[in-house]
Protein backbone atom coordinates (compact mmCIF):
# COMPACT_ATOMS: atom_id res chain seq x y z
CA UNK A 1 0.00 0.00 0.00
CA UNK A 2 2.80 2.45 0.84
CA UNK A 3 4.38 1.82 -2.54
CA UNK A 4 1.04 2.46 -4.25
CA UNK A 5 0.45 5.70 -2.37
CA UNK A 6 3.86 6.98 -3.48
CA UNK A 7 3.38 6.02 -7.15
CA UNK A 8 2.08 8.15 -9.98
CA UNK A 9 0.40 6.92 -13.15
CA UNK A 10 3.63 6.95 -15.14
CA UNK A 11 5.44 4.86 -12.54
CA UNK A 12 2.60 2.37 -12.27
CA UNK A 13 2.36 1.92 -16.04
CA UNK A 14 6.12 1.37 -16.30
CA UNK A 15 6.11 -1.21 -13.49
CA UNK A 16 3.14 -3.14 -14.91
CA UNK A 17 4.53 -2.96 -18.43
CA UNK A 18 7.87 -4.42 -17.29
CA UNK A 19 6.17 -7.15 -15.27
CA UNK A 20 7.42 -5.79 -11.94
CA UNK A 21 3.84 -5.47 -10.72
CA UNK A 22 0.50 -6.75 -11.92
CA UNK A 23 -2.53 -4.67 -12.75
CA UNK A 24 -4.51 -6.85 -10.34
CA UNK A 25 -2.15 -5.96 -7.47
CA UNK A 26 -2.32 -2.25 -8.26
CA UNK A 27 -6.09 -2.13 -8.62
CA UNK A 28 -6.54 -4.11 -5.41
CA UNK A 29 -4.40 -1.50 -3.61
CA UNK A 30 -6.51 1.31 -5.11
CA UNK A 31 -9.73 -0.32 -3.94
CA UNK A 32 -8.28 -0.81 -0.46
CA UNK A 33 -7.34 2.85 -0.31
CA UNK A 34 -10.82 3.81 -1.51
CA UNK A 35 -12.41 1.70 1.22
CA UNK A 36 -10.23 3.39 3.85
CA UNK A 37 -10.98 7.02 2.96
CA UNK A 38 -14.38 6.95 1.27
CA UNK A 39 -16.42 6.95 4.50
CA UNK A 40 -14.76 10.25 5.38
CA UNK A 41 -14.47 11.93 1.98
CA UNK A 42 -17.49 10.65 0.00
CA UNK A 43 -15.73 11.14 -3.35
CA UNK A 44 -17.50 8.37 -5.27
CA UNK A 45 -21.07 8.00 -6.40
CA UNK A 46 -20.48 4.46 -7.59
CA UNK A 47 -17.66 1.97 -7.00
CA UNK A 48 -17.01 -0.57 -9.77
CA UNK A 49 -14.90 -3.05 -7.81
CA UNK A 50 -15.96 -6.26 -9.58
CA UNK A 51 -15.62 -4.78 -13.05
CA UNK A 52 -12.29 -3.18 -12.11
CA UNK A 53 -10.77 -6.49 -11.04
CA UNK A 54 -11.96 -8.15 -14.25
CA UNK A 55 -10.51 -5.29 -16.32
CA UNK A 56 -7.22 -5.54 -14.41
CA UNK A 57 -6.98 -9.23 -15.24
CA UNK A 58 -7.55 -8.36 -18.91
CA UNK A 59 -4.72 -5.82 -18.75
CA UNK A 60 -2.37 -8.43 -17.26
CA UNK A 61 -3.24 -10.85 -20.05
CA UNK A 62 -2.59 -8.17 -22.66
CA UNK A 63 0.80 -7.34 -21.13
CA UNK A 64 1.69 -11.05 -21.06
CA UNK A 65 0.91 -11.22 -24.79
CA UNK A 66 3.43 -8.46 -25.39
CA UNK A 67 0.99 -5.60 -25.95
CA UNK A 68 2.38 -2.17 -25.14
CA UNK A 69 -0.15 -0.19 -23.14
CA UNK A 70 1.04 3.33 -22.23
CA UNK A 71 -1.17 3.38 -19.10
CA UNK A 72 -1.07 -0.31 -18.26
CA UNK A 73 -2.86 -1.08 -15.01
CA UNK A 74 -3.35 2.53 -13.92
CA UNK A 75 -6.45 2.84 -11.70
CA UNK A 76 -8.51 5.89 -12.62
CA UNK A 77 -11.68 7.56 -11.43
CA UNK A 78 -14.22 8.93 -13.92
CA UNK A 79 -16.46 11.94 -13.41
CA UNK A 80 -20.01 10.66 -13.03
CA UNK A 81 -21.45 13.08 -15.58
CA UNK A 82 -19.02 11.71 -18.19
CA UNK A 83 -19.29 7.99 -17.51
CA UNK A 84 -17.67 5.02 -19.20
CA UNK A 85 -18.79 5.97 -22.70
CA UNK A 86 -17.19 9.42 -22.75
CA UNK A 87 -14.60 9.67 -25.55
CA UNK A 88 -11.68 10.32 -23.20
CA UNK A 89 -12.71 7.43 -20.92
CA UNK A 90 -12.78 5.08 -23.89
CA UNK A 91 -9.30 6.17 -24.99
CA UNK A 92 -7.87 5.88 -21.47
CA UNK A 93 -9.26 2.37 -21.01
CA UNK A 94 -7.91 1.39 -24.41
CA UNK A 95 -4.48 2.58 -23.21
CA UNK A 96 -4.66 0.25 -20.19
CA UNK A 97 -6.43 2.29 -17.51
CA UNK A 98 -8.81 0.55 -15.13
CA UNK A 99 -11.86 2.49 -13.93
CA UNK A 100 -12.53 1.84 -10.24
CA UNK A 101 -15.52 4.16 -9.85
CA UNK A 102 -17.57 7.18 -10.86
CA UNK A 103 -16.89 10.33 -8.87
CA UNK A 104 -19.23 12.81 -7.24
CA UNK A 105 -20.65 15.87 -8.94
CA UNK A 106 -23.09 18.55 -7.73
CA UNK A 107 -26.70 17.73 -7.10
CA UNK A 108 -29.53 19.25 -9.16
CA UNK A 109 -31.25 22.59 -8.70
CA UNK A 110 -28.40 24.65 -7.29
CA UNK A 111 -27.12 28.01 -8.58
CA UNK A 112 -23.50 27.06 -7.73
CA UNK A 113 -21.47 24.10 -8.87
CA UNK A 114 -18.41 24.18 -6.59
CA UNK A 115 -19.32 21.11 -4.56
CA UNK A 116 -20.09 17.38 -4.88
CA UNK A 117 -22.92 15.20 -3.67
CA UNK A 118 -23.41 11.49 -2.93
CA UNK A 119 -26.26 9.52 -1.41
CA UNK A 120 -24.24 9.53 1.84
CA UNK A 121 -23.79 13.27 2.00
CA UNK A 122 -21.59 15.98 0.48
CA UNK A 123 -18.06 15.35 -0.74
CA UNK A 124 -15.57 16.96 1.65
CA UNK A 125 -12.29 18.71 1.04
CA UNK A 126 -9.46 16.36 2.10
CA UNK A 127 -7.67 19.27 3.78
CA UNK A 128 -10.68 20.48 5.80
CA UNK A 129 -13.90 18.51 6.13
CA UNK A 130 -15.96 21.64 6.73
CA UNK A 131 -15.03 22.98 3.27
CA UNK A 132 -16.06 22.00 -0.23
CA UNK A 133 -13.49 20.50 -2.61
CA UNK A 134 -14.76 22.67 -5.47
CA UNK A 135 -16.50 21.38 -8.54
CA UNK A 136 -18.07 20.28 -10.61
CA UNK A 137 -15.28 17.69 -10.90
CA UNK A 138 -15.44 17.43 -7.12
CA UNK A 139 -14.93 13.74 -6.43
CA UNK A 140 -12.26 13.45 -9.13
CA UNK A 141 -10.09 16.08 -7.43
CA UNK A 142 -10.60 14.48 -4.01
CA UNK A 143 -9.79 10.98 -5.29
CA UNK A 144 -6.48 12.22 -6.70
CA UNK A 145 -5.56 14.37 -3.70
CA UNK A 146 -6.32 11.49 -1.30
CA UNK A 147 -4.21 9.11 -3.40
CA UNK A 148 -7.05 6.77 -4.20
CA UNK A 149 -6.07 7.10 -7.87
CA UNK A 150 -3.21 8.93 -9.59
CA UNK A 151 -5.44 10.19 -12.41
CA UNK A 152 -9.10 11.14 -12.69
CA UNK A 153 -11.14 12.54 -15.53
CA UNK A 154 -13.01 15.80 -15.39
CA UNK A 155 -14.69 18.31 -17.63
CA UNK A 156 -14.23 22.06 -17.50
CA UNK A 157 -16.99 24.36 -18.72
CA UNK A 158 -16.21 27.34 -16.49
CA UNK A 159 -13.38 26.14 -14.24
CA UNK A 160 -14.80 22.78 -13.20
CA UNK A 161 -11.37 21.10 -13.34
CA UNK A 162 -9.16 24.00 -12.31
CA UNK A 163 -11.20 25.14 -9.27
CA UNK A 164 -11.29 21.73 -7.51
CA UNK A 165 -7.65 21.18 -8.46
CA UNK A 166 -6.73 24.44 -6.73
CA UNK A 167 -8.81 23.76 -3.63
CA UNK A 168 -7.59 20.15 -3.28
CA UNK A 169 -3.91 20.80 -4.06
CA UNK A 170 -3.50 18.86 -7.32
CA UNK A 171 -2.86 19.63 -10.98
CA UNK A 172 -5.92 20.36 -13.11
CA UNK A 173 -5.50 20.63 -16.89
CA UNK A 174 -8.01 22.17 -19.30
CA UNK A 175 -6.65 21.64 -22.81
CA UNK A 176 -7.28 23.98 -25.73
CA UNK A 177 -10.97 23.97 -26.63
CA UNK A 178 -11.64 21.34 -29.29
CA UNK A 179 -8.25 19.63 -29.02
CA UNK A 180 -9.68 16.74 -26.97
CA UNK A 181 -12.99 15.43 -28.27
CA UNK A 182 -15.98 16.18 -26.07
CA UNK A 183 -19.67 16.92 -26.41
CA UNK A 184 -20.94 20.42 -25.76
CA UNK A 185 -23.09 22.38 -28.18
CA UNK A 186 -21.81 25.67 -26.82
CA UNK A 187 -18.16 24.63 -27.23
CA UNK A 188 -17.26 25.72 -23.70
CA UNK A 189 -17.01 22.40 -21.85
CA UNK A 190 -13.61 20.77 -22.35
CA UNK A 191 -12.56 17.25 -21.27
CA UNK A 192 -9.47 17.23 -19.09
CA UNK A 193 -7.76 15.53 -16.18
CA UNK A 194 -6.70 15.87 -12.57
CA UNK A 195 -3.32 14.38 -11.62
CA UNK A 196 -0.60 14.71 -8.99
CA UNK A 197 2.50 15.04 -11.21
CA UNK A 198 3.41 17.02 -14.29
CA UNK A 199 4.69 13.93 -16.08
CA UNK A 200 1.28 12.31 -15.61
CA UNK A 201 -0.35 15.35 -17.19
CA UNK A 202 1.99 14.97 -20.17
CA UNK A 203 1.29 11.24 -20.45
CA UNK A 204 -2.47 11.78 -20.22
CA UNK A 205 -2.41 14.38 -22.99
CA UNK A 206 -0.14 12.24 -25.17
CA UNK A 207 -2.57 9.32 -24.92
CA UNK A 208 -5.59 11.50 -25.66
CA UNK A 209 -3.99 13.18 -28.67
CA UNK A 210 -2.18 10.13 -30.03
CA UNK A 211 1.18 11.91 -30.15
CA UNK A 212 3.94 12.57 -27.67
CA UNK A 213 3.44 15.85 -25.82
CA UNK A 214 6.54 16.89 -23.89
CA UNK A 215 7.19 20.00 -21.79
CA UNK A 216 8.51 23.03 -23.67
CA UNK A 217 12.25 23.62 -23.86
CA UNK A 218 14.56 24.92 -21.15
CA UNK A 219 14.72 28.60 -22.09
CA UNK A 220 13.04 30.98 -19.62
CA UNK A 221 9.37 31.59 -20.32
CA UNK A 222 8.13 35.13 -20.80
CA UNK A 223 5.35 35.69 -18.27
CA UNK A 224 2.70 38.32 -17.53
CA UNK A 225 1.06 38.46 -14.11
CA UNK A 226 -2.49 39.57 -13.39
CA UNK A 227 -4.01 39.28 -9.95
CA UNK A 228 -7.56 40.10 -11.09
CA UNK A 229 -7.68 40.04 -14.93
CA UNK A 230 -8.76 43.65 -14.60
CA UNK A 231 -12.25 43.08 -13.18
CA UNK A 232 -12.41 40.39 -10.45
CA UNK A 233 -12.50 40.93 -6.70
CA UNK A 234 -9.77 38.63 -5.38
CA UNK A 235 -8.98 37.63 -1.81
CA UNK A 236 -5.55 39.14 -1.01
CA UNK A 237 -4.16 35.90 0.42
CA UNK A 238 -5.10 33.92 -2.70
CA UNK A 239 -3.36 36.49 -4.89
CA UNK A 240 -0.29 36.74 -2.64
CA UNK A 241 0.34 32.99 -2.48
CA UNK A 242 -0.14 32.51 -6.20
CA UNK A 243 2.22 35.43 -6.92
CA UNK A 244 4.78 34.00 -4.48
CA UNK A 245 4.79 30.72 -6.40
CA UNK A 246 5.35 32.62 -9.64
CA UNK A 247 8.20 34.54 -8.02
CA UNK A 248 9.88 31.26 -7.07
CA UNK A 249 9.95 30.40 -10.75
CA UNK A 250 11.34 33.85 -11.56
CA UNK A 251 14.12 33.62 -8.95
CA UNK A 252 15.07 30.18 -10.28
CA UNK A 253 15.46 31.60 -13.78
CA UNK A 254 12.51 29.63 -15.15
CA UNK A 255 10.57 32.70 -16.25
CA UNK A 256 11.16 36.37 -16.94
CA UNK A 257 8.55 39.02 -16.30
CA UNK A 258 6.96 41.11 -19.02
CA UNK A 259 5.05 44.21 -17.94
CA UNK A 260 1.77 44.21 -19.84
CA UNK A 261 -1.58 45.32 -18.39
CA UNK A 262 -4.37 42.74 -18.46
CA UNK A 263 -7.79 44.36 -18.40
CA UNK A 264 -10.41 41.93 -19.62
CA UNK A 265 -14.13 42.59 -19.64
CA UNK A 266 -16.13 40.50 -17.18
CA UNK A 267 -16.89 37.36 -19.25
CA UNK A 268 -19.94 36.42 -17.18
CA UNK A 269 -22.64 37.85 -19.48
CA UNK A 270 -20.98 36.30 -22.53
CA UNK A 271 -20.63 32.91 -20.86
CA UNK A 272 -24.29 32.80 -19.87
CA UNK A 273 -25.46 33.86 -23.32
CA UNK A 274 -23.29 31.25 -25.02
CA UNK A 275 -23.96 28.43 -22.56
CA UNK A 276 -27.68 28.91 -22.41
CA UNK A 277 -27.87 29.49 -26.17
CA UNK A 278 -29.93 32.60 -25.50
CA UNK A 279 -29.67 36.00 -23.88
CA UNK A 280 -27.97 38.98 -25.45
CA UNK A 281 -25.90 37.26 -28.11
CA UNK A 282 -24.67 40.54 -29.60
CA UNK A 283 -23.30 41.64 -26.23
CA UNK A 284 -21.68 38.22 -25.87
CA UNK A 285 -19.96 38.66 -29.21
CA UNK A 286 -18.80 42.13 -28.22
CA UNK A 287 -17.25 40.86 -24.96
CA UNK A 288 -15.70 37.90 -26.71
CA UNK A 289 -14.14 40.04 -29.45
CA UNK A 290 -12.77 42.54 -26.96
CA UNK A 291 -11.23 39.90 -24.70
CA UNK A 292 -9.82 37.94 -27.64
CA UNK A 293 -8.10 41.11 -28.86
CA UNK A 294 -6.68 41.85 -25.41
CA UNK A 295 -5.44 38.30 -24.91
CA UNK A 296 -3.89 38.34 -28.35
CA UNK A 297 -1.92 41.41 -27.29
CA UNK A 298 -0.79 39.65 -24.10
CA UNK A 299 0.45 36.59 -25.96
CA UNK A 300 2.23 38.73 -28.51
CA UNK A 301 4.63 39.63 -25.68
CA UNK A 302 4.45 36.60 -23.39
CA UNK A 303 4.44 32.81 -23.45
CA UNK A 304 2.22 32.48 -20.40
CA UNK A 305 -0.31 34.51 -18.42
CA UNK A 306 -0.31 33.81 -14.68
CA UNK A 307 -3.17 34.46 -12.24
CA UNK A 308 -4.55 33.01 -9.03
CA UNK A 309 -6.79 30.08 -9.97
CA UNK A 310 -9.62 31.18 -7.71
CA UNK A 311 -10.59 34.56 -6.27
CA UNK A 312 -11.54 33.04 -2.91
CA UNK A 313 -10.65 30.09 -0.67
CA UNK A 314 -12.83 26.96 -0.44
CA UNK A 315 -16.22 27.85 0.96
CA UNK A 316 -18.42 25.83 3.28
CA UNK A 317 -20.96 23.26 2.14
CA UNK A 318 -23.70 25.89 2.21
CA UNK A 319 -22.26 27.61 -0.86
CA UNK A 320 -20.15 30.65 -1.80
CA UNK A 321 -22.86 33.26 -1.24
CA UNK A 322 -22.62 36.09 -3.76
CA UNK A 323 -18.96 35.39 -4.60
CA UNK A 324 -18.05 33.97 -8.01
CA UNK A 325 -15.39 31.22 -7.77
CA UNK A 326 -15.30 31.10 -11.60
CA UNK A 327 -14.29 34.75 -12.11
CA UNK A 328 -10.67 33.94 -13.04
CA UNK A 329 -11.33 30.73 -15.01
CA UNK A 330 -14.39 30.93 -17.23
CA UNK A 331 -13.02 33.59 -19.54
CA UNK A 332 -10.61 31.00 -20.93
CA UNK A 333 -13.45 28.60 -21.68
CA UNK A 334 -14.78 31.34 -23.94
CA UNK A 335 -11.42 32.24 -25.48
CA UNK A 336 -10.42 28.57 -25.82
CA UNK A 337 -6.92 28.97 -24.38
CA UNK A 338 -5.39 26.00 -22.56
CA UNK A 339 -5.05 26.52 -18.81
CA UNK A 340 -3.76 24.62 -15.83
CA UNK A 341 -4.03 25.01 -12.06
CA UNK A 342 -0.77 24.25 -10.23
CA UNK A 343 -0.46 23.89 -6.44
CA UNK A 344 1.00 27.15 -5.15
CA UNK A 345 0.92 26.81 -1.36
CA UNK A 346 -1.46 26.72 1.59
CA UNK A 347 -3.49 29.52 3.12
CA UNK A 348 -3.63 30.30 6.82
CA UNK A 349 -6.77 28.17 7.17
CA UNK A 350 -4.85 25.13 5.89
CA UNK A 351 -6.49 24.91 2.46
CA UNK A 352 -4.48 24.81 -0.79
CA UNK A 353 -4.15 27.71 -3.22
CA UNK A 354 -3.70 27.36 -6.97
CA UNK A 355 -1.59 29.23 -9.52
CA UNK A 356 -3.35 29.37 -12.90
CA UNK A 357 -1.21 29.38 -16.03
CA UNK A 358 -2.71 30.15 -19.44
CA UNK A 359 -0.90 29.71 -22.77
CA UNK A 360 -1.51 30.28 -26.46
CA UNK A 361 -3.87 27.91 -28.26
CA UNK A 362 -2.25 24.51 -28.72
CA UNK A 363 0.67 25.25 -26.37
CA UNK A 364 -0.07 22.85 -23.55
CA UNK A 365 3.65 22.07 -23.62
CA UNK A 366 4.29 25.49 -22.03
CA UNK A 367 1.88 24.67 -19.21
CA UNK A 368 3.48 21.27 -18.66
CA UNK A 369 6.91 22.87 -18.50
CA UNK A 370 5.77 25.43 -15.93
CA UNK A 371 4.13 22.75 -13.79
CA UNK A 372 7.26 20.59 -13.90
CA UNK A 373 9.44 23.52 -12.89
CA UNK A 374 7.28 24.44 -9.90
CA UNK A 375 6.94 20.80 -8.87
CA UNK A 376 10.73 20.54 -8.64
CA UNK A 377 11.08 23.83 -6.78
CA UNK A 378 8.24 23.26 -4.30
CA UNK A 379 7.19 19.61 -3.90
CA UNK A 380 3.48 19.44 -3.23
CA UNK A 381 2.26 18.30 0.20
CA UNK A 382 -0.21 15.49 0.82
CA UNK A 383 -3.31 15.98 2.97
CA UNK A 384 -3.54 14.09 6.24
CA UNK A 385 -7.06 12.67 6.30
CA UNK A 386 -8.47 12.12 9.77
CA UNK A 387 -9.90 8.66 10.48
CA UNK A 388 -8.53 7.24 7.23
Amino acid sequence: MLEYLESDATGIAEAVGRGEASAVQVVRAALERLAAVEPVLRAFRRVLAEQAMADAQAVDRAVARGERLPLAGVPIAVKAWDGLEAPQTVLLRRAGCVVIGLTSVPGPHTPWQTWGRTERGPTVNPWRADRTPGGSSAGSAVAVAARVVPLATGSDGAGSIRIPAAWCGVLGLKPTNGRVRGHDAAGLNVPGALVRTSRDAALYLSVLLGEEIAPAGPEPLRAVWSGSLGFAQVDPEQAALARAAAERLHRAGRLVWRDHPVRLLDPGPAWHALRELGGDRENARRIRRANDDRLRAVFAEADVLLTPTTPLPPHGHDGPGEAMPVDLTWGFNISGHPAISIPAGRAADGTPVGLQAVARHGREDVLLRLAADLERLSPWPVPVIADA
